[in-house]
């Protein structure tokens, strides 16, 4: 009994620190470093640099023509601003649509490698000093490139990570609810980790990194902005965590389709924890060990297994007539309970904020372990291809 209570107790700890304690941690070093070294906004350089938009698409016809639109009205000099599209694999219409924007170099080859080979065949054609990475069906705010490009006004910035918003309409149902409610606390945690050091990784709808620190990856890398961005973290840069630059882009169009996206991601958030794994060296990266394992090591590897465990443990704790026990049994209960009516509402197309967030938090947790076993069958296919999500 006494190794059940060690186990359960030691569980608890570590879900909550992973999913609320690392939070609190990070607001109250950040409130005591900003005390003693108050934050310096960054000042727009004299002269704007030559910046590349760099598109990675496959079969995106659907969007070209108003992500095009989008890109024109970005408030940043044309003469000063290079769109390049890598579109490999694309069988649809998507660069006949290109022709008909004369300031596009498409780049394409027949073959379907996945988007990190893409990205490694394509950053050959740049030539300019920055880079800016976004989808081709994400939405750019028009001020977004002059505000990346702000940021690396600090010589310390190697990569700068936008802020993913997701487009939640009435309508909705629990797929865009509950992405968005992720993304906003998403968004406060990488902005908590800027505050103190530095982002814990970028997100492809919006990043960017300076040319000359882009390292090729492994063509078969799920996580391609996650690896590359914190590659350069390994390098001695920080990433600047840039909100006033932000994309945006719809929820996936159900459960089902945000199941792929998830899998995915847990898959290429397990592989990068191996390919990242000098990062864990405390005594070389200091805090950003701590960030990284605290932020995103837990929340991918032990921390859902724990998660999992502590019902069956809790049971066998409650057995002994402890109220303490029986009350967390109960607590434990209620809120599979509510994840459980959460999906059925779902299922119905109905939404109702208050189940569907206990539902979503469980999706995310059951994805890392179905991530894991994507992982196991993609090993040894050499390609980072993947079969998209559909958006709302």
């Amino acid at each position: 009994m006494k190794a059940l209570e060690i186990v359960f107790w030691i569980s608890v700890f570590v879900v909550f620190y992973t999913y609320i304690g690392y939070g609190i941690v990070l607001w109250v070093l950040v409130k005591v470093k900003e005390t003693f070294r108050p934050r310096k906004e960054p000042r727009m350089p004299d002269e704007l640099p030559e910046v590349t938009l760099f598109v990675a698409a496959y079969n995106e016809e659907r969007v070209v023509d108003e992500k095009m639109a989008n890109t024109r009205s970005l408030d940043y000099p044309a003469d000063r601003l290079k769109v390049v599209w890598v579109t490999d694999g694309s069988d649809d219409s998507t660069n006949r649509r290109l022709e008909a924007y004369p300031e596009v170099e498409v780049f394409f080859q027949p073959e379907r490698q996945g988007k990190t080979a893409a990205l490694n065949r394509g950053i050959e054609f740049v030539e300019t000093s920055l880079v800016v990475f976004t989808d081709a069906n994400t939405m750019l705010n028009r001020e977004a490139i002059r505000e990346i490009v702000r940021c690396f006004s600090d010589p310390t910035v190697g990569c700068v990570a936008g802020e993913k918003r997701i487009a939640v309409r009435r309508l909705d149902g629990a797929a865009a609810g509950g992405e968005g409610l992720y993304w906003k606390y998403e968004s406060a945690l990488k902005r908590l980790d800027w505050r103190l050091y530095s982002a814990m990784g970028a997100a492809g709808e919006l990043f960017a990194v300076r040319r000359g620190l882009f390292e090729r990856m492994e063509n078969d890398t799920l996580l391609d902005d996650f690896v590359l961005s914190l590659r350069i973290v390994q390098k001695g840069y920080r990433i600047a965590y840039c909100d006033t630059a932000y994309a945006i882009e719809g929820a996936s169009s159900d459960m089902k389709e945000e199941q792929k996206r998830k899998v995915r991601i847990c898959a290429g958030g397990l592989q990068s924890i191996g390919r990242l794994r000098p990062l864990l060296n405390v005594f070389r990266y200091g805090v950003v060990s701590f960030m990284f394992l605290s932020h995103r090591v837990l929340r991918w590897s032990l921390t859902p297994l724990l998660l999992f465990l502590l019902l069956p443990v809790n049971a066998a704790l409650a057995f002994s007539g402890s109220p303490l026990y029986i009350t967390f049994l109960a607590l434990q209960l209620a809120f599979y309970a509510a994840a459980l009516g959460g999906y059925y509402l779902a299922t119905r197309a109905i939404r109702n904020k208050y189940l569907f967030v206990p539902y979503y938090f469980l999706f995310m947790n059951v994805n890392v372990i179905r991530g894991f076993c994507y992982l196991r069958k993609k090993r040894g296919s050499g390609s980072g291809a993947w079969e998209k999500a559909k958006r709302a």
